[in-house]
Parts: structure tokens; sequence; C-alpha cells
């Protein structure tokens, strides 16, 4: 019987730990997200909020009927939220995702103002209360959940997301 080189050895040993890696953090993914609003079409709660750009003029839930939504929910200390906003934003850019930024636990607006102006942010940014987080049941940042053209909820996530998890997830 021949022996396995151990360079296959270290191989398999690499594997079986990447695997393992792999596993771990997708049940701790499944654990914190347990309780986000479910993904079997759920109605996405209602909001009527208003916008960072201009306070007077308001946006509701049903201004985003008839389209796939990303509603992206993230507070302006939150570091994961600066390196993940840009690829929401990039897809947002491009046309491929209807994107809207809540912004949660701030101060103030110019808070929210200086963070989104240090990442170019284009899409719309609604100032959400403590209200809009407990409905949406944010207990983390970034938060955020896609709505579909009825208004259901068709998935939904938590930490960081790539430019490409976000595409997959909004797919009809």
């Amino acid at each position: 019987m021949k022996k396995i080189p151990s360079v296959l050895k270290k191989i398999v040993a690499l594997t079986k730990n990447l695997l393992l890696m792999a596993i771990i953090l997708y049940a701790v993914t499944l654990f914190q997200q347990r309780n986000l609003l479910p993904t079997d079409h759920t109605p996405a709660p209602y909001f009527n909020l208003a916008t960072l750009d201009n306070p007077q003029q308001r946006v509701t839930i049903a201004d985003l009927k008839g389209t796939n939504t990303v509603l992206y929910f993230f507070a302006p200390w939150c570091s994961i939220c600066r390196y993940s906003m840009p690829n929401l934003e990039k897809a947002y850019q491009q046309g491929e995702l209807n994107a809207v930024a809540i912004a949660l636990d701030y101060e103030n607006i110019d808070e929210i103002t200086q963070f989104t102006d240090s990442l170019d942010l284009t899409m719309p940014v609604l100032l959400g209360t403590r209200y809009t987080g407990q409905d949406y049941k944010v207990s983390a940042y970034p938060t955020y959940y896609v709505i579909n053209e009825q208004l259901a909820i068709t998935a939904h996530s938590m930490g960081y997301s790539t430019e490409l998890g976000l595409r997959i997830r909004t797919r009809k």
C-alpha cells in the first residue's frame, strides 16, 4: 500500500479546517439573523420618513411599490457599514438594484451627512426613528431587507455584504 504524500495530507487537513470554519460561520450567521423579519413574502412594515437631503420631504414604503428594493439600515458610527455601503452604492449607481439607506442610532443629522458624504453616496438616505428600527427588528448594523414589487420581504441579511451577494439576493 502506498503512503499518502505529506503535501496531500496537508491539503486534506486544510480543506477540513476551511470546511469547518465555513460551517461555523454559517451557523453564527443563522443565529444572528434568527430574530429578523421572515422572508416568506411577509409585508414590509410601514414607514414614513424624512429624507436626509430635504427633511421636509417624506418617503413612505408605498413609494417603493413596483420595484425590488434593498432597505439598508445603518448607523453612522458603524465601521462595517463604512466598508459595506460602497458595494451597495456601486450596484445602485449601475442601475442593477434600487436601494434606500435608512439611518438609525444617530445623535444628529450632521453626523449622518458627514458619514454619507465621506462615502459619496447617491442613493436616497432616510432618517429612521427608534420605531423604524423596532418595526424592522434591527439589532445590529448593517441590517438589510430586500422587498419585492408588492412590498413583501424576500430576503434579509446582517453584517457585511459584497456587491455580488447583494445582486444575488435581489434577483427575482
